[in-house]
């Protein structure tokens, strides 16, 4: 029987779990690192403190025996070595806001109509590409002993293999690569003024890119959207995941580099061989953790939950606002800010809990609409993520999408794609559709009760055009 390792690393920490070729789980470890925020709105991790936590979990499920390994991440951070492969500086993360000026720059210099059609998006904040013009624009003596830059998850490949190489659908979070023909653009490197070298190699999600040092191969990967779309299945069209972690995405699979001319979802090459749509909202499950550590110091989601079904929907007139690292989807305004609004003295703990609940699901109810703006479509919505556990948010998302949403069998997140996508590498499965049709189990669903919340949906779209002048800084 294969054993397939995937590897995540996350924002929070990383996850390593081992499974056979039937998708069974057989071991899992975790491991947890800090997070820096330096200056209000930016946000750093050491890459160093990603291998240490991957070292731990491998000591932990042991490495003898196996057929491959695959590896996921966060996406878009950006990790700067010198020449002897050393970090320079802490890696700037996807939730990072300290990039506008250079996303207006990398507009200005391509030219705004180029630069979706080479890469499907718009610059973003959270992108490599500004990130790199960013160090050049502000630590000029970082950036000129730059010889590698490498996405997180690739790091970890470097440390385990020796090899520098990414996939597409990681480097389609970067700004720089062009999406519809799948390899880096050298139009806009070269329009900025970037030296091609620092960039690695880019494979498919599913080849081989190198060998650890006991000769076990490591596979493409994904990023970690990609990788958990394979994790759910989401890798043909008619499905549509949605991920509740730290940020919350709606994806789907797509044929072809179809992307929203407005910029507000994203396209990118797929791990599958074709290409997806996604609409990501930076905090959701992160607005959740802020509000319990913050507010509700002690208390576990379970009870807040419990708080939240006791209120009706629409909180009495209260609506959350979740804009607390600036938005992505839909509004790409990496200055928008959270708030609590419409508070009284009627309203208790339990309000704002459910206000919390209703306004991270908006986000992705807005995520949602982009998506069906671009022809995407489903019966059902495969929700995964620690928030799938909780009966009272399934039943709130069933009702907002108006489609039953289902759990799945094994809900390990973007590692277990990866392993899956490890398995595909090394020949266990064809491909990777057929891989997911093997692996990915239906556990439970959750019907829509017919509950209207378009009254409380249109409040809180309403309220970010009012409240998106603040900018305190």
């Amino acid at each position: 029987m294969a054993k397939l390792l995937g590897i995540d690393v996350g924002t929070s920490g990383c996850k390593v779990l081992l499974l056979n070729e039937s998708g069974e789980v057989l071991k899992q470890a975790t491991a947890e690192y800090p997070l820096s925020v330096p200056h209000p709105l930016w946000s750093e991790q050491n890459p160093e403190d990603w291998w240490a936590g991957v070292q731990q979990c491998l000591a932990e499920i042991g490495t003898t025996d196996l057929d491959g390994i695959g590896v996921t991440g966060q996406m878009h951070g950006a990790v700067f070595l010198d020449g002897d492969d050393n970090v320079i500086r802490p890696a700037i993360l996807w939730n990072d806001q300290r990039t506008a000026e250079e996303c207006r720059e990398i507009d200005q210099t391509v030219g705004e109509g180029r630069v979706r059609a080479i890469t499907c998006n718009p610059p973003m904040t959270g992108f490599q590409a500004p990130k790199l013009l960013w160090l050049r624009n502000h630590e000029l003596s970082n950036y000129q002993r730059i010889r590698s830059l490498l996405l997180p998850k690739d790091y970890i490949r470097l440390k385990l293999t020796g090899e520098k190489a990414t996939e597409v659908s990681d480097a389609s979070g970067t700004g720089l690569f062009d999406v519809p023909n799948r390899r880096w653009s050298e139009e806009m490197i070269a329009e900025l003024e970037l030296d091609r070298s620092i960039f690695p190699r880019s494979v498919e999600s599913s080849v081989v890119t190198g060998k650890t040092y006991d000769g076990i191969p490591v596979v493409g990967g994904g990023g970690d959207q990609a990788a958990g779309a394979v994790g759910t299945g989401a890798v043909v069209k008619g499905v549509i995941s949605v991920s509740l972690g730290t940020s919350g995405v709606v994806f789907t699979a797509i044929d072809a580099p179809e992307y929203d001319q407005g910029g507000a979802a994203h396209t990118f090459c797929h791990a599958n061989g074709a290409w997806h749509a996604m609409g990501v909202m930076l905090s959701c499950g992160g607005a959740l953790r802020w509000y319990r550590d913050t507010l509700c110091a002690g208390s576990s989601y379970d009870s807040l939950a419990a708080e939240a079904a006791q209120v009706p929907a629409g909180c009495e007139g209260l609506t959350f606002l979740p804009y607390l690292t600036g938005e992505r989807c839909p509004h790409n305004d990496p200055v928008a800010r959270g708030a609590f609004a419409g508070l009284t003295l009627g309203h208790s703990r339990a309000h704002l809990s459910r206000a919390v609940f209703e306004g991270v699901s908006y986000g992705l109810l807005d995520g949602m609409g982009l998506l069906r703006g671009l022809g995407a479509s489903a019966d059902e919505i495969r929700v995964t993520g620690g928030g799938a556990k909780s009966p009272f948010w399934m039943q709130l998302l069933a009702d907002l999408f108006g489609k039953p949403c289902v759990t799945l069998e094994c809900d390990e997140g973007p590692a277990y794609g990866a392993a899956i996508l490890a398995g595909v590498g090394v020949g266990i499965w064809p491909d990777v559709a057929d891989a997911c049709a093997k692996s990915v189990k239906i556990r439970s669903r959750v019907t829509p009760t017919g509950m209207d919340y378009s009254t409380f949906y249109n409040r809180y779209q309403e309220l970010y055009t009012h409240t998106r002048d603040w900018n305190p800084l």
